[in-house]
């Protein structure tokens, strides 16, 4: 007997290189939106030690990937956004090997995830349930500098807006 199980929608622009330069809006969530990383309070974002290895981690990616740069990124108590830029490299022997975006994310993931655990063993992060991240992320191809621009102030203003934010929870 087959079950009539929901068909998952897919979150990637079909037939569009994730590996080729350009620039590319992200937000990951935490699993179930927990608020993991801190809280807001009085529009000032006030992350924990969890946010701040999280936000360490992120910047840290160009050292570890030098084809990919972080433009502007903010960890929310709940999420991450930020803009990310992939710029493949040639070298003497040929283009430096580009990953797809989601690889990217992939591995901040499975870090961040790790470093988690240890916090949460030494009594220096909150629990979570099961997982500390969403399944997948979401992505936007950011086509042109006005797109930017207003996704860059939507990323530095977040957290002056979180009850206004989808991801807000009490």
């Amino acid at each position: 007997m087959l079950l009539d199980l929901p068909q998952r929608k897919l979150q990637r622009l079909k037939n569009y290189d994730y590996s080729q330069n350009g620039a590319y809006f992200v937000t990951i969530c935490t699993q179930k939106q927990l608020q993991l990383f801190g809280k807001i309070e009085n529009k000032i974002l006030v992350l924990n030690n969890a946010g701040r290895m999280v936000l360490d981690k992120f910047a840290q990616i160009p050292e570890f990937y030098p084809n990919i740069s972080v433009d502007k990124f903010v960890v929310m108590p709940n999420h991450l956004h930020a803009i990310l830029m992939i710029q493949r490299i040639r070298t003497a022997q040929g283009p430096f090997p580009t990953m797809q975006l989601s690889d990217y994310i992939h591995r901040f993931k499975v870090l961040t995830t790790k470093l988690y655990i240890e916090g949460v063993r030494k009594d220096s992060y909150p629990p979570f349930d099961k997982k500390v991240w969403q399944k997948s992320y979401h992505d936007h191809i950011i086509r042109n500098e006005v797109e930017y621009r207003k996704i860059w102030e939507y990323i530095a203003i977040n957290p002056l807006k979180w009850e206004l934010d989808k991801y807000y929870s009490e």
